[in-house]
């Protein structure tokens, strides 16, 4: 399993990625553009009457989006990580919603509860994205639909390895069988990609409606058995279980870290790599990571031509 793709280690990584979350990681690889052409799927007639329940829900960055569609007193915003949730409570935009700290793979909601299911850049970290999905499925009203937003896996090879290392990044094929499995017909969907990659399949929007009231039809074992995080306390950890917990987190975070200026330096050499995508413009908090980029990569092959001579 990838080294993020567990809820504890999930959980420690973003109570430091939440300080600088909507600042640099999301500017970047879930834009608002990419957000708006997602939610666009996500069947939002009779918007005032729809309760919506937004999985993984962060800092509420996607959640921004689901209350242009609807009133934020009908959302509610379900995420592990107290530390995510207390950057959204603090936007006054989403001053309405419900915020309630919970496990995608263990909703703590009744079936038939929402109109709408939205999860957006939250399945990279579920140890078992099926039992996600039936939960997905569980808590739809019959009529409703679920809307699940993720990354794809990367094409070239480099990517690929360096990207299922750190998380889940499902092939396309996957998100297909998670939502048919689950129960879901009348399946849609559509690509997102920020504009400094050349591959418009970067992400896919994918929606099902659920046909029937209940739970779903899907019954197997869960293949990664994890108790609910939130409900769980440091007793009972062992020391091996918590060095490898301390060494997941470090490397995963590392790993996760180096996309930052990968993709900063690709969003400004977009158009010499001939990618004509309208840019997203670089805020401040982005320029300041790029200099700094720029001047470790000055140093060292400043460095580097001193050692020759």
């Amino acid at each position: 399993m990838r080294l993020m793709q567990h809820k504890r280690e999930a959980y420690w990584f973003y109570r430091y990625l939440s300080v600088f979350y909507d600042k640099l990681v999301n500017p970047l690889f879930w834009t608002a553009r990419m957000r708006e052409k997602a939610l666009d799927i996500g069947y939002w007639d009779d918007d005032e009457e729809l309760s919506v329940i937004d999985v993984g829900s962060g800092t509420g960055f996607t959640t921004e989006g689901i209350v242009k569609r609807v009133p934020s007193t009908n959302v509610t915003c379900v995420d592990q990580s107290p530390h995510q949730m207390n950057h959204a409570k603090a936007k006054h935009e989403l001053a309405g919603c419900t915020f309630q700290l919970g496990d995608a793979e263990n909703l703590p909601f009744d079936d038939d509860s929402f109109d709408r299911y939205v999860s957006a850049g939250s399945i990279e970290y579920w140890p078992d994205p099926q039992r996600g999905l039936n939960e997905a499925y569980r808590v739809v009203k019959p009529g409703g639909w679920a809307l699940m937003i993720g990354p794809l896996e990367p094409v070239n090879p480099i990517s690929r390895f360096a990207a299922n290392t750190w998380m889940l990044f499902p092939p396309e094929e996957d998100y297909f069988r998670y939502m048919e499995r689950a129960g879901f017909d009348r399946i849609d969907y559509t690509y997102v990609s920020p504009h400094w990659q050349k591959n418009d399949r970067y992400g896919i929007a994918i929606v099902g409606r659920k046909p029937l009231p209940g739970k779903s039809p899907n019954h197997y074992e869960a293949v990664a058995e994890e108790r609910q995080l939130v409900a769980v306390d440091n007793e009972g950890v062992t020391l091996g279980r918590g060095l490898m917990l301390a060494g997941r987190v470090i490397l995963g975070s590392a790993a996760g870290f180096i996309f930052i200026p990968m993709a900063l330096i690709a969003s400004v050499t977009a158009p010499m790599r001939g990618i004509d995508k309208e840019p997203e413009p670089l805020n401040s908090h982005q320029k300041v990571a790029l200099a700094t980029v720029g001047v470790v990569a000055a140093v060292l092959i400043v460095n580097r031509l001193t050692r020759r001579r």
